[in-house]
This record gives structure tokens, C-alpha cells and sequence, in this order.
């Protein structure tokens, strides 16, 4: 881990050779330093580009949900049945759903351990309820910021081990063998030093754990942290596939603090409106779309726990009904959307709001909570008092001023390609979190969480068995490395020369506008071949055209190309599902040109096609991008015959794919 200065090119590297560089300090990177450190691997360091600033310590909802194994009551649960409901989100493997359910209660237990208030009773029970996808009631929450608290207790751990980490460190290539078959290291630039001669940082390792989380820097609209970005780019620059990078999921949110608008204040049933671009000629949009307001103000409540967008749940007056209304009058009208929790729904004139005439569901449930109240405001307090905290700690006080809303970007479900041990197929790189591609189509809400929390325990696992190893003699390392190092610091010095320019703004805002656009909720195939078009002639020029003045610039430089090599996969993958024939799924409608009455009536994906039902992988093979169709893996069957296990077990033989 010592660190030693490296000349090249005229600049000095401080160079670190390390068993394992973590990049990001989320909830799932954190818990792949923890866990390794605790499996004796004491050789490792995590670099952040700022410490904390990622989704899991900036991001929530109502109460945020982690999905586990169902622990209480008396419905039974297995770990089969947990792994058998992810799978049936569509275009998942099998062996990586029973390894998300069978490790579903070490990692939960292990953050109770650690100090994250998940509630349960007086016998030790821990409560479930149901989430979207979810056929049973496995999701359990310790309130809004479930995922910052979770950050917060492996930040203690962290501490506590005194795991090295190195703040304010932007990791922007990935290093590879001369075969690029495995990492062997990174560069970063550490964005604290003023001179750019001495700001890159080198790191020779054996293995890279990867959690920076997903794409956030690709869309206009959205509910990703203002302070995450993602760096999947240096992945697929490097040789990694990614896979179901057309699965993105989105749902209705806050704009002006970044927040998800599900549960507690959907089922509140707060009032829609819009206005115009001044504020003025309110209108309740919604009505105009419902036959009455008993189904409506159920639509908004099925909002809560049906929240993010769905093209299955449009018809019949669905819940996803209300997200298409809101992205319509705010792209198609050019018009502001608000919620507000200080009147009722109404229904024209006439229809006054009683709660009366609410849905039986919809009452029974409110009853239940204690929270047949008056007001939408009254239900919120009842219902959850600090989801209407959150807001005021935010400047926003919802018992006075409307919320405004869109329909955002908030999950990307695909990512890199890994196997059951999440070891991407470029050896030695480890995606963990959601920058890991294994979420599939439908995944049950909150079990990303849960899949952040598994597969970096089974990384630092594999790592500890198989990858232990001393890095590589730094003469051996820098032989293989030195060229690509040389590539990227001619970058910097091109940059650094052409001074600060204007459009490195004016790239990063027709980046992420074409990509909420073009890879949004509403896709047509000839708008994304247009917008896969752009995005390839921007890719081709945007190193000519960017420049950069200080190291801070220099840092966004590289995480702009970053961001232009990803927009560019992820608009080709989107491209080639909705050319073979693809249909609407997951959280986006597929539409043929403007047809907006179409989007009313989707055709819906049936699985009946390859590129529905296999997986669809894609990446970067000298400088061309490649696309395979892969056949889902079925549930493997496991053989538990105890004896074997246990010999298998003590000769580390489980340890493989």
C-alpha cells in the first residue's frame, strides 16, 4: 500500500499497489471493504470521489424499503420462493436470484448488527409489508433514509477497522492486461490538488470492487442526487458487457429537492394540478381522464406501493395512468405539475370529496392506519409524520405551498454483466450495487438494496478464497500499463491546453436531455435512432471539443466522456430491443411515431420474443459496439445433501461458478 512517485509523460503519479481497490463509498462498496477487511484482507483502500456523495447516503422515499426473506408471522416463506419471485421479474438468472435469496438474511442480520433501526417487536419480530412486485410482505424499512442509514453504520464500521480512505479521488480509467481479459489497476485524479502535474493517482491492485452506482449523469429528469454520477463508462471502455441496460426505472418525484414521491404520499390521496409556465390557469389535469373521482382518488392511492411507472397498470384507470398524465402535460403541454397536500382531490363543480366515496380498499387501509383524516395533510401525518419532516428539514413546508413533480429517472436495473459471485466477465472487477446488471425487468422494490448488501459480501468472499494475492511487481505493472496511462494523460494535456471551454457545459446538457427524451417512459424507435445517431457523432468528436482549466475541470472532462461513451450503449441497446420487435415492459411504453392515443392501450411485452425473454448483453470490442442475446439461466437444483456440503464447505470447494 505504500505509496511511490511515478514519472510520465511530465507528470508526477503517486502510485499505490494495493489487493483491492474499492471505488465508491455507497452501502454496497462500504459493505465490500467491511466484509473483506473482516475476512483477513487487510490490504485495501477506497477511493471516493466525495465521501458519502453517492444515492445511498442522498436518496429515500416515504420509508425507504429493504427486501428480504420474510421473518415473522404466519405465512411461510422460503429462501426458493423469495429466489423464484425474482426470477419472475423477467430476464434475471436464476443462479443469481438463489444467491439474492439465500444471502438475503446474513446481510440483513449483519446491518442489524451494525446499528440500522430496523423495527420489530416485542418477540423480535421484524413487521413486513408488501412493495410493488412483491407477492408476499418481505419488505421491512428503518424509515425514509433507510439506505443513508445503512450508510452511516458501515461508515462506522469502516472507521472502526481503519480501512484507508482516500477522499475526493475521481476514479477515470480502468487498467488492463495487454489481452484487456482483468483489471490490474486504475487511475484517478485526486480533485484536492491545485497543480494538474501532480493531481493523478495511480493504483496498482489485484482486484477492483466497482460500486458507483448507476448512470445518474445521463438523465435531464430525474431523482438521482445531484451528487451522484456513476462511472460505468470506465467499464465498458475497458472491455466490461453490460447487460438489461434498457431496464431504467422511473416514477413520479420531487424536482426541486430530489425525492421519490411512493407510499405514505401517494396514499394520503394528495391533490394534482398544473399550471402554466407563470403559474397561473390551475387545473386539476386528472379529471379529464377518469369517469369519477372514487376512481381516482384510488388510482392516486394505488400510487403509493404500485409507484414506479408501469405499462401493465395504464388500463382500466390503472395507477401508471397518473405517471403518463403528468410526463404528457409536462413534455407534450409544456406545463408545471404540483402535488398538494393542503385540499382534497376534486372532481369538477358538482363532486365535492367525502371520504365516503373512497375506494373499500382505499378506506380500509387508512382506517387501519389511523388515518381517515380530512385533509391530504391530516392522512400524510397520520400515516407517516416524518415524510412530511423530511420536506420541512428541505425548506419545504407542504402544509403551505404545493410540491412541484415530474415523472424521473430513478434506478437503472441493468448494468455490467457479472457472475454468481459478481466478478465481472473482465476478471478481477467486481460491479457491486446498482452499477451490477442483475436486477432484470420487475424487480420487487427495495430488493436493490438487498442486492447491493449480498453480492459484495459474496465479492469480498471470492476475493478473500481465490484473489488474495500481492499485486504485481510496479516495473512488471507499469510495463503493461504505461501506454494506456500515456493515453490518458495526453488527454489531460490536450484539455489542459485548449483552456476552459463553454462546451463542456452545452455537451453534458444535450447529453442528458436526449437520453430523458429519447430513454424515457415513452420510447419510439425512430426518435431513438436519432438520438443513437447523435450520441455516436458526439462520441466521435467530444475529445477535440472539450477543454478543461483547473483539475476540477479536468475531473468533469473525463467524467463528461464518461457520460457520452454510456448515453451512447445505453440508446444502442434501447435501439436494438425496440428494432427486434421489443414491447412495452418494465417502466417504459413503447409507441409507434406520435401516436399519443396508443400509449392508452400499450402493446405489451408477452415474452413470446427473443429479445424479450433473453437478456440482451452489449459492450465495446475495438472501439465497434457489440450486442448477444442470452438465454435466461433457469433456478439451478441445488444438491443439499448435508455430508457433501460440509465436505465441500471445509475444503473450500463451494467457492467457483
Amino acid at each position: 500500500m505504500e505509496n511511490e512517485i511515478i514519472k510520465i509523460e511530465g507528470f508526477d503519479i503517486s502510485c499505490y499497489g494495493v489487493n483491492t481497490l474499492v471505488v465508491g463509498s455507497g452501502a454496497a462498496a462500504l459493505n465490500a471493504a467491511v466484509s473483506l477487511h473482516s475476512f483477513g484482507q487487510k490490504d485495501l483502500i477506497i477511493a471516493t470521489s466525495q465521501w458519502g456523495g453517492g444515492t445511498s447516503n442522498n436518496a429515500g422515499s416515504d420509508k425507504q424499503t429493504y427486501y428480504k426473506l420474510s421473518l415473522s408471522g404466519e405465512k411461510p416463506d422460503s429462501v426458493l420462493e423469495m429466489a423464484q419471485d425474482l426470477f419472475n421479474g423477467k430476464c434475471m438468472h436464476g443462479d443469481i436470484a438463489l444467491c439474492e435469496a439465500q444471502g438475503s438474511v446474513l446481510a440483513f442480520m449483519n446491518l442489524v448488527r451494525l446499528g440500522v433501526p430496523f423495527p420489530y417487536d416485542k418477540y423480535g419480530a421484524f413487521a413486513g409489508y408488501k412493495t410493488d412486485h412483491d407477492p408476499r410482505s418481505r419488505a421491512t424499512s428503518a424509515g425514509p433514509y433507510t439506505s443513508k442509514k445503512m450508510f452511516e453504520a458501515l461508515a462506522r464500521e469502516v472507521k472502526k477497522q481503519k480501512i484507508r480512505i482516500l477522499n475526493h479521488h475521481q476514479i477515470i480509467s480502468l487498467i488492463t492486461d495487454r489481452n484487456r481479459s482483468r483489471v490490474t489497476g486504475a487511475l484517478a485524479i485526486n480533485t484536492r490538488i491545485k497543480d494538474p502535474k501532480n493531481a493523478f493517482v495511480l493504483f496498482n491492485a489485484e482486484n477492483i470492487i466497482l460500486g458507483t452506482g448507476g448512470p445518474a449523469g445521463i438523465y435531464e429528469t430525474s431523482v438521482y442526487p445531484l451528487s451522484q454520477n456513476g462511472s460505468i463508462g470506465i467499464a465498458f471502455k475497458a472491455g466490461a458487457t453490460g447487460q438489461n441496460l434498457t431496464e431504467s426505472q422511473f416514477g413520479i418525484a420531487s424536482v426541486k429537492f430530489r425525492w421519490n414521491l411512493s407510499g405514505s404520499y401517494q396514499q394520503a390521496i394528495p391533490r394534482y394540478f398544473s399550471t402554466d409556465k407563470k403559474g397561473n390557469d390551475a387545473r386539476e389535469f386528472l379529471n379529464e381522464y377518469f369517469p369519477d373521482i372514487k376512481t381516482l382518488t384510488k388510482a392516486i392511492f394505488l400510487k403509493g406501493y404500485q409507484w414506479p411507472f408501469d405499462p401493465k397498470k395504464i388500463t382500466g384507470y390503472g395507477s401508471s395512468l397518473i405517471d403518463l398524465l403528468v410526463f404528457r402535460e409536462i413534455t407534450d403541454k409544456g406545463r408545471n405539475v404540483y402535488l398538494d397536500y393542503t385540499k382534497n382531490p376534486s372532481f369538477g363543480n358538482s363532486v365535492t370529496f367525502t371520504l365516503k366515496k373512497l375506494d373499500s380498499e382505499v378506506s380500509k387501509y387508512l382506517s387501519n392506519s389511523g388515518a381517515l383524516k380530512n385533509s391530504p395533510l391530516e392522512r400524510l401525518l397520520a400515516l407517516n409524520a416524518p415524510a412530511f419532516s423530511l420536506y420541512k428539514e428541505h425548506g419545504i413546508d407542504l402544509s403551505s405551498e404545493p410540491l412541484q413533480i415530474a415523472v424521473c429517472a430513478q434506478h437503472n436495473n441493468g448494468g455490467l454483466k457479472a457472475n454468481i459471485w459478481w466478478e465481472s466477465d473482465l476478471r478481477h472487477l467486481f460491479p457491486v450495487g446498482e452499477v451490477n446488471g442483475s436486477h432484470g425487468v420487475c424487480r420487487p422494490g427495495g430488493s436493490a438494496l438487498n442486492s447491493g448488501q449480498v453480492g459484495s459480501y459474496r465479492a469480498a468472499k471470492y476475493i478473500s478464497k481465490l484473489y488474495n494475492q500481492q499485486p504485481t511487481d510496479t516495473k512488471v505493472f507499469m510495463q503493461e500499463a504505461k501506454e494506456q496511462i500515456a493515453s490518458e494523460l495526453a488527454l489531460a494535456k490536450k484539455w489542459l491546453t485548449s483552456g476552459t471551454s463553454g462546451r463542456n457545459r452545452k455537451y453534458s446538457f444535450e447529453i442528458k436531455k436526449r437520453m430523458s427524451e429519447a430513454g424515457g417512459i415513452i420510447r419510439d424507435l425512430k426518435k431513438v435512432t436519432a438520438a443513437s445517431s447523435a450520441a455516436g457523432v458526439m462520441l466521435k468528436h467530444i475529445n477535440d471539443n472539450i477543454g478543461a482549466g483547473s483539475v476540477k475541470e479536468l475531473a468533469e472532462s473525463y467524467l463528461l466522456t464518461d457520460n457520452c461513451l454510456t448515453h451512447y450503449i445505453y440508446l444502442d441497446a434501447i435501439k436494438t430491443y425496440l428494432e427486434k420487435g421489443g414491447r412495452s415492459r418494465g417502466s417504459y411504453l413503447v409507441i409507434k411515431g406520435e401516436n399519443s392515443r396508443q400509449a392508452f392501450k400499450p402493446d405489451l411485452c408477452r415474452y413470446d420474443r427473443d429479445i424479450e425473454n433473453d437478456i440482451l448483453e452489449i459492450g465495446i470490442r475495438n472501439g465497434k459496439i457489440f450486442r448477444k442475446l442470452v438465454n435466461v439461466r433457469e433456478l439451478p437444483k441445488q444438491d443439499l445433501w448435508f455430508e457433501k456440503v460440509w465436505k465441500d464447505y471445509m475444503e473450500d470447494n463451494y467457492i467457483g461458478c
